[in-house]
């Protein structure tokens, strides 16, 4: 038996709703008990505009093919969900993992680092701007609800995708903010691989057993 708590992996197929995660994701914190083990789900989303808590409309700069925005409860500003994108939804109990807000941050940053490193690509942090970048674009977004020492929502890597909803916005809040995706990179990257190396690294940094389950 692992001495190690787990981490139960869900790989949701298709497109997702993104409404329907949130009710899901507030749904699975409401109903957890003492010993409920932490989850992260893996998944796709159609496409989408989503707004942060303090999120402001006046960083949506165009909409012409009429995305859907919908307004969330996580934390930072606006983004853009499509396929080709990988989201991780991390449920986790913070206080089970000894973690502060930051420290979890710090965590999932340094997961996408270690992960993207396996491809050859170096990625980085950039102080006060949440997510990982490789050169000066951004290939991974990370926004996070807190409530009650249990964590959801999680963060995003850009695989391959149609980058071009992001220019309909300013990402994350940022003016002219570039992005970017593993693609770019590496050429013959899966999205199996991409998730294969952030379980791989998020596991070992959090120092949990993942158990990967059948949805």
């Amino acid at each position: 038996m692992s001495a190690h708590p787990s981490l139960i992996i869900r790989r949701l197929p298709g497109l997702t709703d993104y409404q329907e995660s949130l009710e899901s994701m507030k749904r699975f914190n409401q109903q957890r008990q003492a010993d409920t083990c932490d989850e992260l789900w893996i998944l796709e989303h159609a496409p989408v505009f989503t707004l942060g808590q303090a999120g402001l409309m006046s960083h949506l700069l165009t909409n012409p093919t009429h995305i859907p925005v919908i307004r969330s409860d996580r934390g930072g500003q606006i983004t853009y969900h499509g396929p080709g994108q990988l989201i991780f939804y991390i449920l986790l109990d913070l206080k089970r993992h000894q973690l502060t807000v930051r420290q979890l941050v710090n965590t999932i940053e340094e997961a996408v680092i270690q992960a993207l490193k396996l491809f050859q690509i170096e990625a980085h942090r950039v102080e006060g701007a949440p997510g990982i970048y490789v050169d000066h674009a951004k290939i991974s977004a990370l926004g996070l609800r807190i409530q009650n020492g249990l964590c959801r929502h999680g963060f995003s890597i850009n695989v391959d995708m149609d980058l071009t909803p992001f220019t309909f916005i300013n990402p994350c809040g940022y003016e002219h903010l570039a992005t970017t995706q593993v693609k770019e990179w590496c050429q013959d990257v899966t999205k199996e691989a991409v998730i294969k190396a952030v379980i791989i690294a998020l596991s070992s940094l959090l120092r949990v057993e993942a158990i990967e389950h059948e949805c």
